[in-house]
């Protein structure tokens, strides 16, 4: 898996590529670690590259969810493929995890 990092005006874009599983999530965790530990609250995960997702993937999802609010921002959900929205949607994920069409959009006017 490969984290990609870039800036918004009003956020940091994490964009994934591969398989978001138990290999992969304690770099996600670090990832948002470090941006809240640097101020950057505001995270939207794309995840248009992004062709399964586990357990252990939900969770790092959850937990970067949770540093982000507890720091004062948010973690928004970007370019979901329909095998992660369909995962989110059963795990009643896409209650708690706000999804956008792209990352561009996931803090528009936020």
């Amino acid at each position: 898996m490969n984290i990609e990092r870039r800036d918004l005006t009003h956020a940091v874009v994490l964009e994934i590529e591969g398989r978001l599983t138990a290999a992969v999530a304690p770099q996600l965790r670090n990832e948002v670690a470090d941006l809240v530990a640097a101020g950057r609250t505001n995270v939207a995960v794309d995840l248009a590259k992004v062709d399964f997702i586990d357990s252990s993937g939900l969770g790092a999802l959850i937990g970067a969810l949770k540093a982000t609010r507890v720091a004062g921002g948010d973690l928004r959900i970007a370019a979901a493929g329909d095998q992660v929205k369909q995962v989110l949607r059963l795990t009643n994920l896409d209650k708690v995890l706000a999804m956008y069409p792209d990352a561009e959009r996931a803090f528009d006017g936020s």
